[in-house]
């Protein structure tokens, strides 16, 4: 039988605890539900974090834009992220690989047969793709998404089972209930228009999208025939415990 196959994106937030600084034990936690699930699930991650990876590192001084500042921090922190993953991931026994993609490789269908390529050979072979935007050459998810779109456009490209977008809530929450001060989760939705009328216009302390990118991410993976789980990473075992059912969370449905 085979493989069920996941795309997890791993926001900011989740990466770093919600503190200044990637957690080590973070990455070690994915990583081990990984090596638990892989008879059964193959994984292909996106995840953000170079710019925060870079600020444990580095203060830059500048004089331009504030654009071009992240696209350096990003270029800096990059290496440092795949380095944390592939220590963490290494001393469980899986084995990582770099993905840099942009909007423009979405466009061509030469360059999208190749993504697909690549990540397949990688994952035949093993190897889980860690993907995220080629920040110094593109500025759309520093912008706007915290890498949901890039998920979610990747997914579509290579026909996920499943799409599985770690945040810092339990899935998106009604309105009415956040109002209340007592958050209650939307479990399943599959009318994403009603489901705009019920999120929050905040954004994340890290990262760029709220949850207005992720209903766009879902919306875009629905349009692909791929569900859409809206997690929290923040705590332990997220991704077994959803797989099992045990956690509150959003599905978005097909």
């Amino acid at each position: 039988m085979s493989k069920k196959r996941i795309l997890l994106k791993i926001g900011s937030n989740t990466l770093t605890k919600e503190t200044d600084q990637i957690s080590r034990g973070k990455i070690e936690d994915i990583g081990r539900q990984i090596a638990k699930l892989k008879d059964d699930y193959e994984f292909i991650i996106v995840s953000s974090g170079a710019i925060a990876a870079a600020k444990q590192f580095v203060k830059l001084e500048h004089n331009g834009e504030e654009i071009n500042v992240k696209q350096a921090l990003a270029a800096i922190g990059q290496p440092h992220l795949m380095r944390i993953f592939q220590e963490n991931f290494r001393e469980l026994g899986l084995f990582t690989a770099q993905c840099l993609l942009s909007y423009s490789d979405f466009e061509k269908p030469n360059t999208q047969e190749n993504i697909k390529s690549t990540i397949n050979v990688l994952v035949a072979n093993n190897v889980i793709p860690i993907i995220n935007e080629n920040d110094t050459v593109s500025t759309d998810e520093i912008q706007f998404g915290d890498n949901d779109k890039l998920a979610a456009l990747t997914a579509a490209l290579l026909q996920v089972d499943l799409l599985i977008i770690a945040t810092n809530t339990s899935g998106i929450y009604t309105k009415a209930s956040i109002e209340a001060g007592k958050p209650e989760t939307i479990h399943t939705v599959s009318n994403l228009s009603a489901l705009e009328k019920e999120i929050s216009l905040k954004k994340s302390t890290h990262g760029t999208g709220g949850m207005r990118s992720k209903i766009q991410a879902g919306t875009i993976a629905q349009k692909a025939a791929i569900e859409t789980w809206i997690v929290n990473g923040l705590t332990d075992n997220f991704i077994t415990e959803a797989i099992n059912g045990t956690t509150n969370h959003t599905k978005i449905t097909v």
